[in-house]
C-alpha cells in the first residue's frame, strides 16, 4: 500500500525543458548547475555533452552539431550553467527570438484554372521580339490553356474563347484571333486524358492482383 501511495506521476514532477533527452538528463544538468567548484562543473558539463553526443554517434564529432549540443545544454539549465563553452554562448534572447514572417506571394488570377505559370509564360512571351520563335511560344501557350480549360471545365471549348482569354491576360499584346490559328482538337486532349486514366487504373489493379502472391 505504501508503494502505491508513494507513486509519483509526471504531471507532479518538474517540467522537462527538452523532453527528448528525458528526466535523467535534466537531473544531470540540474546537478551540474548546483556544483560550486568551477573546475568540477566544467568536467561534469563535458561528460553530459559526451553522453548527449552518444545518442547520435554519427554526428557527435561534427562542429555544428557540437555547437547545437552546447546550446541545448544551456537551454536545459535555464541559462544558469556557468561553464567554459568551446563555442560562443548564444544568449537566451537570441534563442527565443521569433523569425520574421515569410512574405508569401498572394496571387488571385481571374482564371484560376489556367494556373500562375501560364501568366508567367505570357509575361515572357510579350517580351520576345516578333518572329517565328514568339509565334511558336504563343501557340504553345494557347494550346496549353485549352488543355487546362478542358481539365477543369467542359468537355469542349471554342478556340475563340481561349484566344479571348489570352488576349485579356496579355493586356492585348497577343491576338491569335487575327491570325486564324487552329488549336488541337478538344477530343484529342480528352482522349489523352482517358488513356492516362486507364493506364493509372490498370497499374492500381495489377498492384491489387499481385498482393498475396509468393515471390521466389
Amino acid at each position: 500500500m505504501n508503494l502505491v501511495e508513494n507513486l509519483q506521476y509526471n504531471t507532479e514532477r518538474a517540467h522537462l525543458i527538452i523532453p527528448e533527452y528525458g528526466r535523467h538528463f535534466q537531473k544531470m544538468v540540474d546537478f551540474a548547475v548546483s556544483i560550486a567548484d568551477r573546475e568540477e562543473r566544467n568536467r561534469v558539463a563535458q561528460a553530459i555533452i559526451s553522453v548527449m553526443g552518444n545518442m547520435q554517434p554519427h554526428l557527435r564529432d561534427v562542429p555544428d552539431f557540437q555547437h547545437k549540443l552546447w546550446d541545448q545544454l544551456f537551454i536545459m539549465s535555464n541559462f544558469k550553467l556557468d561553464v567554459d563553452s568551446p563555442f560562443p554562448i548564444t544568449s537566451e534572447e537570441v534563442l527565443r527570438q521569433r523569425p520574421e514572417p515569410l512574405p508569401y506571394p498572394q496571387n488571385h488570377p481571374k482564371y484560376r484554372f489556367y494556373g500562375n505559370n501560364i501568366k508567367r509564360m505570357i509575361d515572357v512571351a510579350v517580351k520576345w521580339e516578333k518572329g517565328d520563335m514568339r509565334d511558336g511560344l504563343e501557340y504553345a501557350i494557347a494550346n496549353h490553356m485549352k488543355k487546362c480549360y478542358l481539365n477543369w471545365n467542359k468537355d469542349t471549348v471554342d478556340d475563340k474563347a481561349i484566344f479571348a482569354h489570352l488576349y485579356e491576360l496579355s493586356d492585348g499584346q497577343i491576338n491569335l484571333n487575327a491570325e486564324d490559328e487552329i488549336l488541337t482538337e478538344s477530343g484529342q486532349f480528352l482522349k489523352n486524358r482517358v488513356a492516362k486514366n486507364v493506364r493509372s487504373n490498370s497499374g492500381k489493379k495489377n498492384q491489387r492482383n499481385n498482393r498475396g502472391k509468393k515471390r521466389y
